[in-house]
């Protein structure tokens, strides 16, 4: 604990030390692994962990879709927990060339929504 911090809430305390939340580097981290994988990055099949969306009316050419499930373990798995958050994406963040590029728009995307 840091004095004089152990009073004020979790989120203050965050704010203050210009750290973010857990839930906020999990989102990142999912995320970047979730662009590792579409772009090939890693050498993981995309059709393994996604269903990539038929459509492409909204959003951009990357949309995934959610797997249809029975059990919790499933429906809270990185598969089905990251579809929403990477649907929601602008189209210049999705379209970024590099890793280094897609974190920093990222970042950036972060700061305007307040996620930071």
């Amino acid at each position: 604990m840091i004095n004089g911090f152990s009073e004020i809430k979790y989120e203050t305390r965050f704010k203050k030390l210009g750290l973010t939340t857990l839930e906020t580097r999990r989102l990142r981290g999912d995320l970047i692994e979730v662009f590792k994988i579409l772009k090939g990055y890693d050498d993981i099949g995309a059709d393994i962990f996604f269903v990539r969306s038929k459509s492409s009316l909204r959003g951009h050419q990357l949309n995934l879709q959610k797997k249809s499930v029975r059990l919790d373990v499933a429906k809270y798995s990185f598969s089905n927990r990251v579809v929403n958050e990477w649907n929601n994406l602008i189209k210049e963040v999705i379209a970024s060339k590099t890793l280094a590029g897609f974190k920093k728009n990222l970042i950036f995307i972060f700061v305007i929504t307040g996620f930071i």
